[in-house]
């Protein structure tokens, strides 16, 4: 847009105002300035009244829908460090995406998850790039995870990606397609995950993979998996200029200018406040006391080995009943769907009464004993930065619940994480499942479920419903939680399988 020099400057104010312009036309202006013009009193820009130019305004209040947009943005203007780190990933990237602003909460953990993240997608290693972003895609794709797909459809396309690739998957090279029955069950049920699958793609002839390369893929699979979770658990919103982040509606107000995109004016800002009148009195108090009394029964007393497994297979096979969705079966759209194969398969025709997960014993195959060194062995350094992750969202603590502090929460964060591994059938032997009925109520358990397992299910109801008296940042630290208990347990799973090939 240029500006005329012609223009009478208008005092500055908080409506939009028009002009009348000469009738000569100007010279290097993109129109000729002869008819009803409009500056907006607060840039002072100049734009023709009807020139049927579409705007774009951003559809959210923000980068969340579950979490008020100022409580996002205080983070950084507060905290140094999340300021530094943000800046970091914009001169990386060109973009300081809306998953980053969440996370931003957290600096500690966004730091160690944007590192390992560009060291997957930029970094050397077995992959090429765009074999890196199309697994992505592929990957988000299963979970219907819109977002994450734009975004590495742009990736892409940008770093050289055959564009016919993106009309479905059968038009991806014959390699990416075998790659689709992996990503089907890694996604859904990885228990049935077995050395046969492995061995179809490392022995596909021409169209095989290396070790190295499955390493990749498998590392990218449950990367994107688990952020899909994590996306969809915090309301995550495409910034304006993806799509399903902006509308071309006209808004309500009726003198509008193109810098109210900047500050957020044009559309309501409602940020629903999820205590309100419904606060439950003393719900934090009362989880503290139990699990004071769960710390003192610990001290009293041992579960014999046998007690310990009955707990675990009742709470595994009661988290196969909890129920994952209130509303109807969400179906893919075509844009969606063509990245991946058989959208009917998922999580919930495994959950009906009946049905059997099998137990997947840790002290058996570990993460810190077993598929760490085959990670980094195959993929160096790769495995250290998992670790780093892991450690940083299991260990991560204020000592603050709520508005308490000086508390210990971690029996409440390996509830949370042994919980999420319990529904995949990994246990460990050394923990009492019985405090989990403790310590998590329903509430909290379906949106645990539904993030985990069928996280384009989750609502904004689910995620106001549990811990209603916590801060956002708390929810977002749940949600880190169980992004990355969900990306080991698909690893373990992989790993295992890997490893009963090699051997």
């Amino acid at each position: 847009m240029f500006y005329s020099p012609q223009i009478i400057k208008v005092q500055r104010g908080h409506e939009m105002r028009h002009a009348v312009a000469p009738a000569e036309n100007v010279e290097n202006n993109s129109f000729a300035v002869t008819d009803l013009l409009k500056i907006c009193t607060h840039c002072e820009r100049l734009s023709k009244k009807d020139l049927g130019v579409r705007i774009p305004r951003p559809l959210g209040n923000g980068p969340s829908r579950f979490i008020p947009e100022k409580e996002i943005l205080h983070v950084s203007k507060v905290d140094a460090r999340t300021q530094s780190i943000f800046e970091d990933a914009f001169a990386a990237l060109g973009r300081l995406d809306n998953i980053s602003l969440v996370m931003g909460f957290h600096p500690q953990y966004l730091e160690s998850f944007l590192r390992t993240q560009h060291y997957l997608l930029q970094m050397d290693g077995p992959l090429s790039l765009h074999y890196r972003h199309y697994i992505g895609i592929m990957a988000a794709a299963r979970h219907q995870c819109s977002y994450l797909v734009n975004l590495h459809v742009n990736d892409f396309l940008q770093v050289g990606g055959d564009p016919k690739w993106l009309n479905g998957l059968d038009k991806a090279p014959q390699k990416l397609q075998q790659l689709g029955e992996l990503n089907k069950i890694l996604a859904h049920r990885p228990w049935l995950l077995t050395k046969e699958h492995i061995e179809c793609l490392l022995k596909a002839e021409e169209h095989s993979w290396s070790l190295a390369e499955l390493i990749h893929a498998v590392v990218l699979l449950t990367h994107y998996h688990s952020l899909a979770s994590f996306t969809f658990g915090c309301g995550i919103m495409p910034e304006i200029h993806c799509d399903g982040g902006h509308t071309f509606r006209p808004p309500s107000l009726s003198q509008y200018c193109v810098c109210d995109i900047a500050n957020g004016n044009g559309h309501a800002n409602h940020h629903d406040d999820p205590l309100g009148n419904h606060e439950v009195c003393g719900e934090v108090e009362v989880l503290m006391e139990r699990m004071k009394q769960l710390q003192e029964c610990r001290d009293d007393e041992e579960a014999s080995q046998e007690e310990m497994a009955t707990r675990f297979e009742r709470e595994k096979t009661e988290s196969m009943l909890v129920v994952t969705a209130e509303d109807e079966e969400c179906v893919p759209s075509r844009d969606i769907s063509r990245h991946f194969e058989d959208p009917s398969y998922g999580y919930k025709d495994f959950s009906r009464r009946g049905e059997h997960v099998p137990t997947f014993r840790v002290q058996d195959y570990s993460w810190e004993d077993h598929g760490f060194s085959l990670v980094n062995r195959l993929y160096p350094d790769v495995g250290q930065m998992l670790d780093e992750k892991f450690q940083m969202a299991y260990n991560l603590t204020y000592n603050t619940m709520a508005t308490h502090k000086d508390v210990d929460t971690s029996m409440l964060r390996r509830a949370i994480w042994n919980y999420i591994h319990c529904m995949f059938g990994i246990r460990y032997d050394d923990y009492d499942y019985g405090e989990i009925n403790q310590l998590l109520d329903r509430s909290f358990k379906i949106y645990i479920k539904t993030m985990v397992c069928s996280p384009e299910k989750t609502t904004k109801r689910m995620y106001e419903s549990f811990w209603r008296q916590f801060q956002h940042s708390e929810k977002v630290h749940v949600n880190l939680l169980l992004m990355e208990a969900r990306m080991q347990a698909e690893l373990l799973y992989a790993l295992r399988a890997i490893t009963r090939y090699m051997t």
